[in-house]
């Protein structure tokens, strides 16, 4: 299944064991209810797509609502489980793996939670990374803390040594945190584990703090980073009102998506200009960025500019061969903050113009804060829902939230491409609603 319109979830086998959890199966007792298989979460909600599937009489497509089932599948008396987090820092990763120890042992009983060290490297005995005991008592406070206690890393891993090393360990549930690329290893442990005919549940709770998974409403650690970033444009349009034609631009995180740079401008309606990977925009001409920034400074004498990582890519050099990645095959971008810098200054100092410009790019700052309330209401919605999924047999899922439900989607369904601004849509037209900026600078 490689496109969206398929949520099925692979299931190991039938649940035939009584879930722990004392719930209702019945409505009216005030008493919460365990989540029936036939449960479904529809994907469009708009009342176009219903009249549609009214006319051709057809079911809409639905996801499996997320939640603790009557039956389980694995024997909580025996069930092991590892936890391993990858790819770069984002809020509330130590939310999600304490909420994730929490609810195995009190809801479901298991005793054994390993911790994999240093991402998919802790999953090859050849690094020497071991495992940690994950306990209540070891997680009980890293939810204050940012970054993640098991380490991280980027790349791939020989998939069948890492499935080795699940066996050969007893691990029944991987728990695996992670961005595209994570999610991507992941169904790739779970395939292998299918050919093996083994046993074990392989989960995805989707970690990118850029927000930038497709079908699902948001990921973790988002709403934490505009809102770190929130106080550093107030800060910026400090610094760029107290200077004579003070400019300042914030970088922020954003590789292929600018939902972060243009959530923080929303909330700190400061900013006259947002400039995101979605768009496409050129500095030079009539209605070029350089000209309407000139015009800004005319009447305003000040402006803060918030631009994401991945913006104005098509403004360096066209000839570059090839694309260079991470090790997570993430392409690697120029840097458009300092593109914008040394090209503004020099278009004002062509135009006589004296001009103060600050950059800042305080993008690892944010990347390892501690997560914010929001957030950590969010990272424990998902763990416990993860964990119950899990316990159900299901594999090769991930967990998120869609109209503002949790669901279990199949890895693949939001891995297959990445959710982007759309620039027609009303977020972006809040963007320039709040900024002022052109529709188009080229």
């Amino acid at each position: 299944m490689t496109n969206e319109g398929n949520f099925d979830i692979d299931i190991l086998g039938k649940a035939t064991y009584d879930s722990p959890l004392r719930l209702s199966k019945k409505r009216g007792d005030d008493i919460f209810n365990f989540v029936k298989e036939d449960d479904k979460v529809l994907q469009d909600i708009s009342l176009h797509q219903f009249k549609k599937y009214s006319t051709d009489q057809k079911e809409p497509l639905a996801m499996v609502k997320a939640g603790p089932r009557e039956k389980i599948y694995f024997n909580t008396r025996k069930t092991k489980a590892a936890i391993v987090t990858c790819g770069g820092l984002c809020p509330g990763i130590n939310n999600v793996i304490r909420s994730l120890v929490m609810g195995l042992t009190y809801f479901y009983g298991v005793k054994e939670i390993l911790g994999v060290r240093y991402g998919f490297e802790g999953l090859i005995p050849s690094y020497g990374h071991g495992f940690v005991d994950l306990t209540p008592a070891f997680v009980k406070d890293i939810h204050q803390f940012g970054g993640t206690i098991l380490g991280s890393s980027r790349g791939s891993q020989d998939v069948g040594a890492m499935v080795d090393t699940l066996y050969e360990n007893g691990v029944d549930l991987l728990f695996t945190i992670g961005g595209d690329g994570t999610l991507k290893g992941a169904d790739a442990i779970g395939e292998e584990i299918k050919k093996r005919g083994v046993k074990i549940s392989v989960i995805g709770i989707p970690k990118t703090i850029d927000n930038d998974v497709n079908l699902i409403d948001k990921t973790f650690g988002f709403e934490t980073a505009y809102n770190v970033a929130n106080t550093i444009i107030r800060d910026a349009h400090n610094e760029a009102t107290g200077a004579y034609n003070g400019i300042a631009i914030v970088k922020l995180m954003g590789r292929d998506s600018g939902f972060i740079a243009a959530s923080a401008a929303i909330s700190m309606p400061v900013v006259n200009y947002v400039l995101v990977p979605e768009m496409h925009f050129e500095l030079e001409g009539e209605n070029g960025f350089l000209e309407v920034l000139k015009k800004r400074l005319e009447e305003k004498k000040h402006a803060v500019i918030v631009v994401a990582e991945g913006a104005g890519q098509n403004l360096f050099d066209k000839d570059k061969k090839g694309q260079v990645t991470d090790a997570s095959g993430n392409v690697k971008h120029n840097d458009i903050g300092l593109l914008l810098k040394s090209s503004i200054a020099d278009f004002f100092k062509k135009n006589d113009l004296p001009v103060t410009i600050k950059y800042i790019d305080p993008s690892y700052i944010i990347r390892s804060a501690p997560a914010n309330p929001g957030d950590s209401i969010f990272c424990n919605g998902l763990a416990y829902h993860a964990v119950h999924g899990a316990m159900s047999g299901r594999t090769r899922f991930v967990v998120g939230r869609v109209n503002n439900r949790y669901v279990y989607l199949p890895i693949t369904a939001v891995t297959h491409k990445r959710k982007k601004i759309n620039m027609e849509g009303g977020f972006w037209y809040t963007v320039i609603e709040s900024t002022g900026q052109p529709f188009e600078m080229r």
